[in-house]
């Protein structure tokens, strides 16, 4: 669609014609590189300047795998900017505005996002693909702006964009986790999994009044990350001896709610160890198998299996107040920073766990 004086309203932009963004060439190959400079292309875009991205641990799956392409995608699907510029059906935002997005775009007027499904938009779509920019750069066009982007009560050098940056992804996953597996006051939820995800998950259980949280992960400063966040206890073991351990701490019966964080046939197979009869699953961890290891036996304890991908846009209204209030400071789940020129190092770090969750400035 050509550009026309009728889609767009000037503002104030950067003069730079060429953005360096991170595109992912290969399995193992990020390099920071030129792309075009992000235009209005339709009257609902927004062009939005990025202040803060970061990796995900989704991202890293591709990392692994992707084979070698010529046409590398663009990374990133969270981030944190302000909005240089509108197309003119744009009503809700204007330049200035400092903005977080969900790691999906959505039109926010289709029957699924009236219904708060945003991942699941007629119109929507992720990020660094079909022709739409991702987030670990230094700009972006935004499809279907005021569907997609939630305008933040702060500037763009408060000390709390970190944890607003974790509701781009990390915080309402694991709230989706929380909500979707139904915990309520005073029940025992076990979390598998001591990623970003996972711990988010912990202090999402915790804001719905989770009595006991057992946090099943290995690696001593996640965990013990976890317990400052909410979790009461910690099972370092997997397999069957981590189910026993929980059971044990259960008095046998297993928890009331299990938020599997992982994506792992294994992760699974221990949340169906680890709940009790009549109990909830509830996974949130990006599945890489298919088949779902539930058979007869968890058939007939009655086990309920739900969750999914998260609609982090539906979340970021109910989770805010208590990032700016203080309750929560989930923006702890990042322990390194790299600039954007350096956002190989960034990927590398998390590949090899020398990272939990890793920012991008640009």
């Amino acid at each position: 669609m050509q550009l026309t004086a009728a889609h767009r309203r000037p503002t104030h932009r950067r003069k730079a014609l060429i953005v360096r963004a991170t595109l992912l060439h290969q399995a193992g190959d990020v390099r920071v590189a030129d792309v075009a400079d992000p235009k209005i292309q339709r009257p609902t875009d927004a062009v939005v300047r990025i202040v803060l991205g970061c990796i995900c641990g989704s991202d890293l799956w591709p990392y692994k795998s992707q084979p070698v392409t010529d046409t590398p995608r663009q990374m990133g699907h969270e981030f944190i900017g302000v909005v240089e510029e509108t197309g003119t059906e744009v009503r809700d935002l204007k330049a200035g505005d400092v903005v977080v997005a969900p790691f999906t775009y959505s039109d926010g007027t289709c029957e699924s996002c009236r219904e708060g499904l945003q991942t699941s938009c007629e119109h929507g779509g992720p990020w660094g693909v079909g022709g739409v920019d991702g987030g670990q750069g230094q700009a972006t066009r935004v499809p279907y702006a005021d569907g997609t982007l939630v305008k933040l009560p702060v500037g763009e050098d408060s000390e709390l964009l970190p944890d607003l940056l974790t509701l781009s992804d990390v915080l309402c996953t694991g709230y989706h986790a929380a909500r979707t597996a139904g915990v309520r006051a005073g029940e025992t939820v076990t979390v598998i999994g001591d990623g970003a995800v996972g711990l988010s998950a912990v202090i999402a259980a915790k804001l719905l009044g989770a009595e006991r949280i057992v946090l099943m992960g290995r690696h001593t400063a996640r965990t013990d990350l976890g317990r400052e966040f909410g979790a009461t206890d910690v099972v370092a073991a997997r397999g069957e001896e981590g189910v026993a351990a929980v059971r044990e701490l259960t008095g046998g019966r297993g928890a009331h709610r299990v938020l599997e964080c992982v994506g792992l046939k294994d992760a699974l197979v221990q949340a169906a160890g680890v709940v009790r009869d009549g109990g909830t699953i509830s996974r949130v961890g990006a599945p890489q198998y298919a088949e779902v290891p539930l058979a007869f036996p968890e058939f007939l304890r009655n086990i309920t299996l739900t969750g999914g991908v998260a609609p982090a846009r539906a979340y970021i209204g109910e989770l805010m107040p208590h990032i700016l209030d203080g309750r929560i400071r989930p923006g702890r789940v990042f322990d390194r920073t790299v600039p954007l020129e350096q956002v190989a190092e960034g990927y590398r770090l998390m590949n090899d766990r020398e990272a939990l969750k890793v920012i991008v400035r640009p």
